[in-house]
């Protein structure tokens, strides 16, 4: 039986780099069977964190009436987790930080999730995705979920330019073998 995984793309940019790589991913994870459902944050309703802690008061519900609820549904039943982002100025998008930032709201819970992976592309070298990746290696540790996977596709201006290119191929092998 597959995983049940689901992925939050950051890309403001449809049909760009990132969703790209992010379709790759999907393919592979699809191919060997994983059940996938994606959320593009940069399409949905999704204020910021307050930190009101009303979630910690009842266990999981925001006091904010937007699309949130959507994506803490399916991570109350997924498996893994894939975060995928372009890099704007050392981090993650505002938008996949929002809906990041949101899953506070399940602290309280244990979700089932086991694993997580990280897609990243950006304009420059890879140094840039330092800030990205340690974030996300910060929220593997608190969360207690193991490392399944970092794909980074570096030097991507265009929206094209990902073509071709190998990562895609990497991200394809880490939806097969996740």
């Amino acid at each position: 039986m597959g995983k049940n995984i689901v992925v939050l793309s950051g890309s403001p940019r449809k049909d760009g780099n990132t969703d790209k790589l992010t379709a790759a991913f999907v393919e592979g994870a699809e191919s060997a069977g994983n059940a996938v459902t994606c959320f593009r944050p940069a399409d949905m309703n999704i204020g910021g964190c307050r930190g009101c802690g009303h979630c910690f008061k009842e266990t999981g519900v925001c006091v904010q009436k937007d699309d949130m609820p959507q994506i803490l549904d399916a991570l109350r039943k997924a498996d893994t987790l894939v975060l995928a982002s372009p890099v704007y100025y050392f981090g993650v998008t505002a938008q996949l930080k929002l809906a990041i930032d949101r899953t506070y709201a399940t602290l309280k819970e244990k979700l089932p999730i086991k694993q997580a992976a990280l897609l990243l592309t950006c304009g420059a070298d890879t140094d840039v995705t330092a800030p990205s990746i340690a974030m996300f290696r910060r929220i593997l540790a608190l969360q207690k979920w193991a490392e399944a996977g970092i794909v980074v596709a570096p030097k991507l201006h265009g929206m094209d330019e990902i073509n071709g290119r190998e990562e895609l191929e990497q991200a394809k092998k880490l939806g097969r073998e996740i």
